[in-house]
């Protein structure tokens, strides 16, 4: 009974001190706030359960990082199957159910700019997944490209050509919608 209290004070500590940067990258990634509270907690279950086997190759955050980010794009993953098994609606009890989309609830967001932030996120999410990544853990989490290539276990070029990549398409798609919206009917 001592190794488990002594394992939850470990993941308490571990909680305590990146459950924010958890929370936050997982809103990056999903735009939803019961949505990241969901994939927070199942990223600590995770270090729980995986704690012991921790090889110290890397730092703990570096190690949540990255439990973060597979269980933000499982969980995506999961979403999207899901759209696409109900999208023609599938009965259940007599009624036709349709999947939760996201209403973009994130708290950062006020209420005049949220049609922006909706647009540059639409953008990012059409991102290929790394590029996606190292965007976000640049552009939002603020870490260093060389962070980030430990994070993502690829090359310190390979992420500058990741972000590089990432912004150009960004602003590719967002002066097309700029565009495509002044356009007159």
């Amino acid at each position: 009974m001592t190794f488990l209290k002594f394992n939850a004070k470990r993941v308490e500590d571990l909680y305590n001190r990146y459950g924010a940067m958890v929370y936050n990258l997982a809103l990056n990634y999903v735009q939803n706030v019961e949505d990241a509270e969901e994939i927070t907690q199942d990223v600590f279950l995770a270090v729980f359960e995986n704690l012991d086997s921790f090889q110290k190759q890397s730092s703990h955050k570096t190690w949540i990082y990255r439990i973060t980010i597979n269980k933000s794009l499982d969980y995506i993953k999961f979403k999207n199957s899901k759209k696409r098994w109900f999208q023609f609606g599938t009965k259940m009890d007599s009624e036709i159910v349709f999947p939760r989309l996201s209403d973009f609830n994130h708290p950062g967001v006020m209420l005049e700019q949220k049609e922006a932030v909706v647009q540059l996120f639409n953008a990012i999410n059409s991102l290929p997944q790394n590029q996606k990544t190292a965007l976000l853990l640049s552009k939002m989490d603020g870490l260093s490209n060389s962070e980030i290539a430990v994070v993502m276990e690829i090359t310190l070029s390979a992420v500058e050509s990741l972000v590089f990549r990432a912004k150009a398409s960004l602003k590719e798609k967002l002066e097309k919608n700029k565009h495509d919206l002044q356009e007159p009917n």
